[in-house]
């Protein structure tokens, strides 16, 4: 099912100690029948991040591509799959939360609790250890709602593997006409370190008509 979203999104970042930095982004989403999703998303706000950008092909079946566009370098580099793991712009998310993965980078099964609590339980390990360097986790756990099958929280154990992160769905929105939803707003806290961070979409266009060539290498710079 093809469709295009433009949304207006606020990362906000808490320390610690409670202090608090937000930055806010433009989103454009484009969604094609053979299950790819295109990404460009646009730093606004605050000064020290405006004009940062970054384009996202999510791809079904292969290996995802994410560009980043760094307007004090004047220079667009593309991120590498042992970047995947790393942080995205400085918060709790890494850059492999950003795109869906492929499927076929795990080995998924059912927890033996799936099932219960109207909860599916999903293990997700990384086939080896590089895809596991790749990702920077061990395995997740993905629990999903089980009458909608919409994603309720996901758990992520390191190397020790300890739990260290915790994305939770906290809302979500239908697309409009279309079947399947989005998720607009998203908690993610790291048990080590304390930090929490969280991504709430403020003004979701679920319609929008936006252009196969936005998504193009050339327009980071724009």
């Amino acid at each position: 099912m093809s469709g295009n979203i433009q949304s207006t999104v606020t990362l906000t970042i808490t320390e610690k100690n409670g202090s608090v930095r937000t930055r806010k982004l433009n989103m454009f989403t484009k969604s094609y029948d053979d299950g790819t999703i295109k990404r460009m998303v646009k730093f606004l706000d605050p000064a020290d991040v405006r004009g940062t950008a970054m384009l996202i092909i999510d791809n079904k079946d292969v290996q995802d591509d994410i560009w980043i566009y760094l307007p004090a370098l004047k220079k667009t580099r593309r991120i590498v799959s042992t970047e995947k793991g790393k942080s995205f712009m400085s918060s709790e998310f890494s850059n492999a939360d950003m795109s869906s993965g492929s499927n076929s980078d795990f080995t998924i099964k059912h927890m033996p609790e799936s099932g219960k609590n109207d909860t599916w339980v999903i293990e997700s390990v990384p086939v080896n250890d590089d895809k596991a360097d790749e990702y920077g986790f061990t395995k997740k756990i993905t629990y999903l709602d089980k009458k909608d099958l919409k994603t309720k929280k996901i758990d992520f154990y390191n190397f020790d593997n300890v739990l260290f992160k915790t994305i939770e769905i906290v809302a979500t929105q239908p697309l409009a006409g279309k079947e399947g939803y989005i998720m607009t707003d998203m908690l993610a806290e790291n048990h080590l370190n304390g930090r929490s961070s969280r991504v709430k979409f403020d003004q979701v266009n679920t319609s929008a008509s936006i252009p196969d060539n936005t998504f193009v290498t050339d327009n980071l710079a724009r």
